[in-house]
């Protein structure tokens, strides 16, 4: 862990648990200290950003939510004095227009937002304009499979990390890339179709009335 694309960086918690997960929430996220490090190292488990341009970027992330207003409920700052490592970060007491809020970080920040109803958690959850993954997680697993389907997101975890499979596409929603990886779905994203129309005299005209070419190499 350092940087994942589809990291839940927005985290919508209902009322009734928000505390006691915030709590336990922050204890993991203080204790990765001890495990960030070099990821050749066995037992690290937390790893530095990909390089400065991305280390600054999301650096910049944290300096912006610290200037909106939200609170740094731990972290926020860089880890150590070499490298490009960061401290895991969680903001709180947040607002929908913060950018924080509405932009994908692309590293270990967290933003935990409380909320009450299946209603406005899906509204909160979908003003972005980006969409690349969500994951819900619930004991009720009808309501769960059903604020799936409603989530703009290119695709969906539901009570489970993020297991994926090689048949099964993999992209992102809304502005959150184009295309699909993986399955049949990738062959059409790599795919032109060619249509050849009059035909050089030398081919019979009564038996060519057309020709559809697909391919990734065309």
């Amino acid at each position: 862990m350092g940087q994942a694309c589809i990291a839940g960086s927005r985290i919508f918690v209902q009322e009734g648990i928000y505390d006691e997960f915030l709590a336990k929430f922050t204890a993991i996220a203080k204790n990765l200290a001890a495990a960030t490090g070099d990821p050749f190292v066995p037992g690290m488990q937390h790893g530095p950003q990909i390089s400065q341009m991305q280390f600054d970027r999301v650096m910049s992330y944290i300096e912006s939510g610290k200037q909106d207003g939200a609170t740094v409920h731990t972290g926020g700052t860089r880890h150590g004095t070499e490298g490009y490592f960061i401290q895991p970060t969680i903001f709180t007491n947040t607002k929908p227009d913060m950018k924080i809020v509405k932009e994908e970080i692309f590293g270990p920040v967290g933003v935990v937002t409380k909320f009450k109803t299946e209603d406005e958690v899906i509204e909160a959850a979908n003003n972005t304009t980006y969409g690349l993954a969500c994951h819900i997680f619930s004991q009720n697993i009808s309501r769960a499979l059903r604020v799936a389907h409603l989530l703009e997101a290119g695709s969906a975890w539901v009570n489970s990390p993020r297991i994926t499979d090689k048949a099964v596409p993999f992209g992102g929603y809304k502005q959150s890339g184009i295309g699909r990886e993986l399955g049949e779905y990738a062959l059409d994203t790599q795919s032109i179709a060619i249509t050849l129309r009059n035909p050089p005299p030398a081919v019979d005209q009564e038996q060519d009335s057309g020709m559809a070419i697909t391919g990734t190499n065309l």
